[in-house]
């Protein structure tokens, strides 16, 4: 008995579904549509009927179910009214029609939505939910949610990153697809910063973790993520708004075309109730309810898939027609990170001064004279050396009293410096005892990319581009000058950030893009029309703020995150201009008695099908060049 129970309830699983519902409906309603052509109307009618059993049965519950929990007017409601009232008026072919290609039109719009949460879901692999921990000297394979802070973890060749860590030991290449979208693999050594998500393509590293698993970079992601359809476009709020009033609207007017026509002797009730029946399946506004929705679903699952992720759908007109873009320099146009720009000796070649500083500087571990010592490659360790609090270095190399550091240090030892070099960040004098050797220029590195980037900014109609930043004036303009901007301000406080911010929001025309990466720029993240964070290396603080998070760092994802948001507008609006233009013409013509039911299962189940087809293209924005 049991297995006969077993069977049943997997023959009626089999055919609840959408594809065997259709098929099975469609076997009997073709030979019915046929005979009923050759005027074998009784037979004709039965399997009709069938087919009508068999597709509409389910949508008819759905419609009960929907009364008794106030939702009246849904779809299911519609179409279950429009098929009974065509069974009561004889044409049986056109009620299970109704039926039948609404399930049709049903099953489109299922898959599209289930291939457009594929493609956000598939986000949910960069997550491991193990991780390699060594304790005790012995290795354990625990849940990543036990993993404390300052454990060592051990990732091997082909596992993701469970959690965000730093290397100990080991060197490897990453794939960092998932989180950035970026295909080349990055190398990595230890000391670096790892993100959970990416996958070690070779090597085994040793690491020790920065932050709990349910806090690292992986699940921040799917967070934004999983939030963003709560964030509603305005395009998205319209369509909820409208099918309130507009579904109400077309019911009384399908009821007004029933009962007016007869009333004043213009038609027959029997074709009067048939017009206002062909009103009712054209007023199904689901080609509206779904295709609209599904194309920001798109487009956020696509810009995902490259390392943006909008917070929700509200930001894509925002960002669309921005006209005034304002960046932070450190970490957002610039990498962060110091290079030699320049070096200018006297009386020696440039590589002997390079090695006098990289020796002077062998054991500090300040950023600048890191940047120096990689510059000069090898490295001599000199015979002794001590650092001066903020001014530098000084050391014994070869027998020679190197000295380097800032002017203040120069003053010291009563060197006496030759020539100005303020165009870069930082400037490292070097002196043999008093004797003035020259000077190194150092500078934070501008992206590569930040360039072309803004290029693109301006193509795609920016009317203005302004640093606000809290280095000095020369740096600054260094940068501004080098990337192409138009402005720049320096030396400002986080507050003041904020205020240059307000005055360019108020003076532009259109909306204002903030773009930074620190807790400085938190504030003019949130108070800015679109705040875009660079996620890779940019605080919590400033990601928590931003509405669209910029995960591999590059600048070139700005004009990318603008293509989507566009592709991804004009593709929803196509979807609602099409949708109302059929539907309102199709409206005029079932009043007039032009329209019948077949034109009006196409304004509902073939425009919703089309639609939802259009909308499925905002997930393969084409990327530029």
């Amino acid at each position: 008995m049991n297995k006969f129970k077993k069977k049943c309830k997997k023959i009626f699983a089999f055919l609840k579904k959408e594809p065997v519902r259709i098929a099975l409906g469609l076997l009997f309603f073709l030979p019915g549509f046929i005979l009923e052509k050759c005027e074998l109307t009784v037979l004709s009618r039965i399997l009709c009927l069938i087919a009508l059993v068999i597709a509409g049965l389910p949508v008819l519950v759905e419609a009960i179910k929907g009364i008794f929990h106030g939702e009246l007017l849904d779809e299911t409601f519609l179409m279950s009214i429009a098929s009974i009232g065509a069974i009561v008026l004889g044409e049986y072919t056109e009620a299970a029609a109704v039926m039948i290609f609404y399930l049709v039109g049903e099953y489109f719009e299922h898959r599209a939505v289930r291939r457009s949460r594929g493609a956000i879901k598939s986000l949910m692999d960069i997550r491991p939910d193990e991780a390699t921990v060594l304790r005790g000297g012995r290795e354990e394979r625990v849940d990543a949610e036990e993993v404390e802070v300052g454990e060592s973890i051990l990732i091997r060749s082909g596992e993701r990153v469970p959690i965000d860590c730093v290397i100990l030991s080991g060197n490897a290449d990453l794939d960092t697809s998932a989180l950035t979208g970026e295909s080349v693999p990055r190398a990595v050594r230890p000391g670096d910063p790892l993100d959970s998500g990416a996958v070690v393509l070779s090597g085994v590293l040793t690491c020790k973790t920065l932050r709990p698993a349910d806090e690292s970079a992986a699940a921040r992601i799917l967070e934004l993520v999983e939030n963003a359809n709560e964030r509603k476009s305005k395009e998205e709020n319209f369509i909820t708004k409208f099918s309130r009033v507009y579904t109400p609207s077309v019911v009384v007017g399908a009821l007004l075309v029933a009962i007016l026509p007869p009333i004043f002797g213009w038609t027959e009730w029997s074709e009067a109730i048939y017009r206002a029946l062909v009103f009712l399946v054209v007023s199904c506004p689901c080609a509206l309810v779904i295709s609209v929705p599904l194309a920001f679903f798109g487009g956020i699952g696509c810009a995902a898939s490259r390392g943006i992720l909008y917070k929700g759908g509200n930001t894509f007109s925002a960002i669309a027609h921005a006209k005034t873009f304002a960046f932070d320099k450190t970490g957002t146009l610039t990498t962060g990170r110091f290079a030699v720009s320049g070096v200018y000796p006297v009386g020696m070649d440039e590589k002997e001064l390079l090695a006098l500083a990289a020796s002077a500087e062998y054991v500090s571990l300040h950023p600048i004279a890191l940047c120096i010592k990689q510059a000069a490659g090898e490295v001599a360790r000199p015979d002794e050396s001590r650092e001066v609090p903020g001014k530098g270095s000084i050391a014994t190399v070869a027998g020679r009293q190197i000295a380097v550091g800032n002017r203040a240090l120069m003053r010291q030892i009563g060197a006496q410096i030759r020539g100005e070099h303020t165009a870069d960040a930082g400037i490292v004098y070097l002196a043999d005892g008093s004797e003035y050797l020259g000077c190194i220029a150092v500078s934070d590195e501008i992206k590569p990319e930040a360039k072309a980037a803004i290029a693109q900014l301006r193509q795609l109609g920016a009317e203005k581009t302004v640093i606000l930043s809290g280095d000095r004036k020369e740096n600054v303009e260094r940068v501004k000058k080098a990337v192409g901007l138009d402005a720049a301000e320096a030396e400002l406080l986080p507050n003041e950030k904020y205020e240059r911010l307000e005055r360019l929001i108020a003076e532009g025309n259109g909306k204002t893009v903030y773009v930074g990466d620190g807790i400085n720029d938190a504030p003019s993240l949130a108070r800015a029309d679109v705040g875009v964070a660079m996620g890779a290396i940019g605080s919590d603080s400033a990601i928590e703020a931003a509405d669209i998070v910029i995960m591999s760092d590059r600048l070139d994802k700005l004009p990318e995150a603008i293509r989507v948001a566009r592709k991804t507008l004009r593709i929803a609006k196509e979807n609602i201009v099409f949708a109302l233009a059929v539907k309102i013409g199709v409206l005029i013509l079932g009043a007039l008695g032009i329209a019948n039911m077949w034109l009006a299962v196409f304004a509902d189940v073939g425009v919703a099908v089309i639609a939802v087809l259009n909308a499925m293209r905002a997930m393969r924005i084409k990327k530029a060049g």
